[in-house]
């Protein structure tokens, strides 16, 4: 029994087969490929019908190799495309990074207010988030919202394009700002905030349909008809659905670009001081509610990897680990500052932030990255304890999945700073979890309660135990927070 997989994030994307057979998930990826933001005057988007095409390239590779049941769809979330009322897509969706929404915050404030914002959506206010998009696209091309009959999040927009069916599904719908995780359906104050109704669609969960392969796509691909399911289309949901844990109450830490951490609740908690807090009620899958922090992540070691090929020094991931662990150099920085949201030149930026903040300035590769591993570990910590004050439950275990998962000097100096221990694994979590929502729409799991044994079985799954004390460090690591304002 196989299903297909696709699983996009914010650099590239694959086609993976997931095969069940009865005991674990094998996957085996059949097309990989890179996902380029384009910059156009001064505006970054994405390139979505270079991705379109990519599913359809890993459609028919998946076709010769597997009799696959069905195709499911993650992607990262906030970003959309507008359909019109004839059904075509209205240009390409603008990347969460583009600056179009800078500044944007003072003014949702001032027409609608943040807080109230917060109260109806329990989603951590960030500028990237849809209703700041929708807010940029309502003052600078108006005429698109007026004239569009669909907003679709990536997921739903490429299985829009696949199937010709319109829907959108929960779990990416709950990233845009704009969904109630009390009703599990779009907030009732929409019309206040100046946006036309009509755009959002009807929610589909995680495990219904989303219709079956076009066909004309068929025809063109020669390729049999498949259905198309709706699995968490957020890829950190897929990923949180991933998690191996034994235990009802825990942390987990999805680990990529982004890093979320947080717990997996059946209501969402929305307080002053969950909101004071910045953290996210995202809703997972059966409508689980996903209490997170989103924590800036690999991005900054991404970033410094190609700020330095740019240069031409050319590292590898691991080199740069092994360079991080071979430094002793101790500096701190906030991973979440505005200064190293943007990409550049983060080394420089790191050495400004550390100079700025009255601290020892990291000269070599290795204490930058040093640097790096530190203060993610440290943002772990911090966040682990928000959750931790939220829901007034103790917590010793942090599960770890997704590609972070093999930076073995990132798992063990997070259980070393957090002072618990870190399960890490399965790498292939979002796959994984993508596949599971399949697989229990077939019957073939019969169960959400199966699958930390079958994944586990699945996936290889390495624990790391706290070696090193880091309680003095990490006061010092708080006060450089104090100092810019964070607490």
């Amino acid at each position: 029994m196989s299903v297909l997989c696709f699983d996009f994030g914010a650099s590239g994307g694959r086609a993976m087969l997931a095969d069940f057979d009865g005991e674990k998930i094998t996957l085996r990826e059949v097309h990989r490929f890179k996902n380029r933001s384009v910059q156009v005057n001064d505006t970054l988007y994405w390139d979505i019908l270079s991705l379109y095409s990519e599913v359809k390239t890993g459609l028919v590779k998946a076709c010769r190799e597997s009799d696959f049941i069905s195709i499911g769809i993650d992607t990262w979330g906030v970003d959309y495309g507008l359909i019109d009322s004839n059904g075509q897509l209205m240009g390409n969706p603008v990347q969460y990074r583009d600056s179009r929404t800078s500044g944007l915050l003072g003014k949702v404030q001032n027409s609608f207010g943040i807080e109230r914002l917060y109260g109806l959506t329990g989603i951590q206010v960030m500028e990237i988030n849809t209703v700041f998009q929708l807010t940029a696209e309502q003052r600078d091309s108006f005429y698109k919202l007026e004239n569009a009959s669909a907003m679709l999040n990536i997921p739903d927009l490429l299985a829009y394009m696949l199937t010709g069916e319109i829907s959108s599904e929960m779990s990416i719908s709950s990233t845009t700002q704009l969904f109630s995780p009390k009703t599990l359906d779009w907030i009732d104050k929409i019309q206040n905030l100046g946006f036309p109704e009509n755009i959002f669609r009807k929610i589909v969960k995680a495990g219904e349909s989303k219709g079956f392969l076009l066909e004309s796509i068929c025809t063109e691909l020669d390729i049999p008809s498949k259905e198309v399911v709706a699995v968490c289309g957020h890829d950190t949901q897929c990923a949180s659905f991933a998690v191996p844990a034994e235990e009802k109450d825990f942390i987990f830490l999805s680990s990529g670009t982004w890093s979320l951490l947080g717990t997996v609740l059946d209501k969402p908690v929305i307080s002053k001081k969950a909101y004071e807090l910045g953290l996210s009620n995202e809703v997972g899958y059966g409508g689980k509610i996903n209490l997170l922090k989103n924590i800036t992540g690999l991005w900054l070691v991404q970033e410094t990897k190609a700020f330095l090929e740019s240069r031409g020094q050319n590292y590898t991931f691991a080199e740069l680990e092994t360079l991080a662990r071979n430094s002793e150099f101790t500096a701190y920085i906030d991973t979440d500052s505005e200064v190293f949201s943007k990409a550049g030149n983060i080394p420089e930026r790191i050495r400004f932030y550390c100079r700025e903040t009255g601290q020892p300035v990291p000269k070599s590769t290795g204490d930058v990255m040093r640097v790096i591993y530190l203060s993610l570990a440290m943002k772990y910590r911090y966040a682990c304890e928000q959750i931790s004050s939220i829901t007034n439950k103790n917590y010793n275990k942090i599960y770890m999945v997704g590609g972070g998962t093999k930076d073995s000097l990132l798992c063990q100096i997070t259980a070393d700073v957090c002072g618990m221990e870190v399960s890490a694994g399965p790498v292939e979590a979002t796959a994984i979890g993508n596949a599971s929502v399949q697989l229990i729409k077939c019957g073939k799991i019969s169960s959400p309660e199966d699958l930390p044994r079958i994944i586990r079985k699945s996936d290889s799954v390495k624990i790391y135990t706290p070696m090193e004390n880091y309680d003095r460090e990490y006061e010092e690591y708080k006060k450089i927070l104090l100092l810019k304002g964070v607490f």
